[in-house]
Formats: C-alpha cells, structure tokens, sequence
C-alpha cells in the first residue's frame, strides 16, 4: 500500500439538497463595490474565477440572485479584501430584516457617502457596530472573524455547545478575539464557516477576501433555509458526518492499464480510463482511494512531438465520482512503423488511437486494423476515412505510452478524500 504522510484531517458536511439554488426570488441588486453606480443584472461568467475554484459555487449563486456582482470589466477580484462599507452593501442586498435598534449618525459616514444608507441599515439591523467616538470606519478592511461575528449577530445566533469546546476545531483558535469567540463558536455550530485550503486554519485576523465573504455570506442564508446546500470540502462542521483527509498536491498516483502501451500520433487526442494500481492510504491504513478506482481523462498533444494525460474524474469502486485534477509528464517516447513492419508484433496487448491506426493502415497496408476491437477515439469507421491522409507514406513515427514505465500520475492540487 501507498503510504501517504503529514495529511491534514478535515470534516466534510453532507447535505440534502432542498431546492435548486437559482429559483429563490430575487434580492435587490447592490451597487458597485468600489463606488456607488447603477448596477445590472449578470451573468457569473467571471474570467477570473476558474470553473475549479474553491469558492465558484459561492460566488455564481449569489450573482445569480443579485446579492454580490461583479466589475465592469468582467472580473469578480475574488482575492480582493472587502471594506466595511463594502460589507454593509452586501448585507443590505442580502437581508431585510426589521430594525432592531435605532440609526445613529456616524461622524465618518457623511449623508453623501455611497454607502449611507446600507451602513445604516445593517446597524438598525443588528450586523454592524461601530467603533468608539461615534465612528464607522467605512474604508476599513474587514477582517475574517468580524463578518462572522457579523452574521451570527445579526442572525441572532448563539453556541449550544461550550465555546471553546466548539473553537478546538481549529487549529489557531488562540488567535481568535475575546470579543468574538462565541458568536464565531455560534457561526461554526451553523456550519456558516468556510475555510480555504486548510479546513481547520481559521485566520481570524485577516482580511476577509470577496471570495470568502461571499462564502460565509451564502452560508449564512443557508443556516436560515433560504438557498440550497453547496457541499464544499472547506466547509466546516463542527459535529462531523464523515470524516475526509486532504491528498498534498505533488503525490504520486500510481497507475495501470489493460493493455501494455497505447499507440496514438503526436496531434491527436484520445479519451482513456486508468485504473488505480494499489491502495492510498492514511498512515493507519485507512483506505482513501481504494485499488481498482478508474481515473478518466485524455492523452492530450502536449508540445512539440509529446503527449501528456490529463485526469478529469476519479471513480471508486461503488461508482461514485469525484473531480480529480491530476496529469502525466509530458511523453515523447517514440515507435516507427515502416513499410512491412509486422503489425501482428506491432499491436500485441496494445491499444491504438484512430489517427495511429489510420497511419498504420496506410503504411503497412494492413487494412484489417479498422477493425480492430482495441481502437480508441472515433472508431474503425473512422479510421477507414482517415487512411488517405497517410497514402504514399513510406514510414510514420507514432507515440508510445507504456503505464507500467513512463505514465507517471502526480496530483495537480489537492485532492480531499473521504476514508473508505
């Protein structure tokens, strides 16, 4: 078994799903969140939030409903931190809650401020305090434990369990502030708690990111019932369902295949399943990826003369599926087929991409190979179609992928995995 080391455990929420999270009616739509402008509705197309960032499904489901919105120049600045004043717009977009106590006047927070009025309605509404000598600091970044502290005010949130009993799931919980221990106790206990890439570092002190608030914020509305859950694998619980640990970026994946090698030409792009070679496990000898799992992807081309996978899905063993972002060093491991070349030594235990057959076909006039039943991509009728390209060659040189020896499988990021 593979032994993998200094793994961080982490807990993962399993939840049913209520509804779909873009049928909730609609919530105002809030100003630019640099300066006051007339906002529109869009789409969540952000081009720099990728389709695998930790915080996406956050961030669409709010823009979806209007909570959070974008730049005008297509970005969503998701590592951006978030201002007080900031804040206090997406509160007001979010919650229309009854006041709870009356307005003051702010000595910073001049009638014409952008944010004015949001700043008053999230004090009215309970979320946001002041600072002494009647001042709001609206240009203030706002730090990780005071929107939590925030959200559990302003939701009226309070720990069941002992405070500190509850904060031990986190690893710095020493630097949490006395004044917000228990209502980020109470924020934990609601599962409003999303921390990214370390599940169990809550970074109390710093700056919250828009990505962030924007996950603690959707949190929140889940805790009331109002959108559906996201199961997100940085989602703290502090009474856990199942148990998950965190595979580093960089380990190693071995793998194996049906067939000995895998033939296909330099541009071509082939789908293939791998299978897992042996059990990763915990150093206990938990089971987290289990032998026998599928890992799906492609051969894509991969410079000049190489070709590298590409993993997309992991399936284990009971069919469930979980993305998984891993590749192969680049392959520039070569064969040439030859006029008279035996294809009988050729394809022995080999499979072969439609270009490669095609190619052979055509060299070694060999024209049983469009039948082949090992062929990968389009198919036999494919390759009949593609044989006149390679007419009138005398050789081709074709790519050989053998892996038991050159398909070194290593993990692109993360990988969180639930003990088998």
């Amino acid at each position: 078994m593979l032994k993998l080391k200094n793994w961080q455990a982490t807990t993962a929420l399993i939840m049913t799903l209520g509804m779909n999270a873009t049928a909730i009616a609609p919530i105002a739509l809030i100003p630019s969140l640099v300066n006051p402008a007339p906002a529109v509705a869009q789409n969540s197309g952000f081009r720099d939030v990728a389709s695998n960032h930790w915080a996406k499904q956050y961030i669409d489901a709010l823009v979806m409903q209007n909570v959070l919105s974008g730049f005008p120049d297509g970005t969503f600045r998701p590592d951006a931190p978030v201002t007080r004043a900031q804040f206090s717009s997406m509160l007001q977009a979010a919650y229309n809650k009854g006041a709870v106590r009356s307005a003051i006047n702010f000595a910073d927070v001049p009638g014409s401020h952008w944010a004015a009025g949001a700043i008053r309605n999230s004090y009215q509404m309970g979320f946001l305090s002041g600072y002494p000598g009647n001042i709001f600091r609206p240009e203030q970044n706002i730090p990780r434990e005071q929107v939590l502290v925030s959200l559990a005010n302003g939701l009226n949130y309070a720990p069941n369990a002992p405070t500190n009993q509850v904060l031990n799931i986190f690893s710095d919980n020493s630097n949490i502030s006395s004044f917000a221990r228990s209502p980020v106790a109470a924020a934990t206990e609601k599962r409003m708690v999303v921390n990214y890439p370390n599940v169990n570092v809550l970074n109390p002190t710093r700056n919250a990111t828009r990505a962030e608030v924007a996950a603690f914020l959707y949190q929140a509305m889940y805790s009331e019932g109002r959108v559906a859950a996201i199961n997100s694998p940085y989602l703290v619980s502090s009474d856990p369902i199942a148990t998950e640990y965190r595979i580093p970026s960089g380990t190693m994946i071995p793998v194996s295949y049906m067939r000995d090698k895998i033939l296909l030409m330099p541009n071509e792009t082939l789908p293939v399943t791998f299978a897992v070679r042996t059990n990763i496990t915990t150093q206990e000898g938990q089971v987290l990826i289990p032998a026998g799992s599928q890992v799906k992807g492609e051969l894509r081309p991969s410079g000049n003369s190489a070709t590298q996978f590409v993993a997309q899905e992991l399936v284990y063993p009971d069919g469930s599926t979980r993305p998984f972002n891993a590749r192969s060093a680049p392959i520039t491991q070569t064969e040439t087929v030859r006029r008279g070349t035996s294809t009988r030594d050729l394809l022995r235990n080999a499979a072969i991409g439609t270009a490669a057959a095609a190619a052979i076909a055509a060299v070694t006039g060999d024209r049983a190979i469009a039948t082949e039943e090992l062929l990968l991509g389009a198919g036999a009728g494919a390759v009949l179609t593609l044989i006149q390209n390679f007419l009138g060659r005398n050789s081709v040189d074709l790519l050989v992928v053998e892996p038991e020896t050159n398909l070194n499988l290593t993990l692109s990021e993360d990988f969180v995995a639930p003990v088998r």
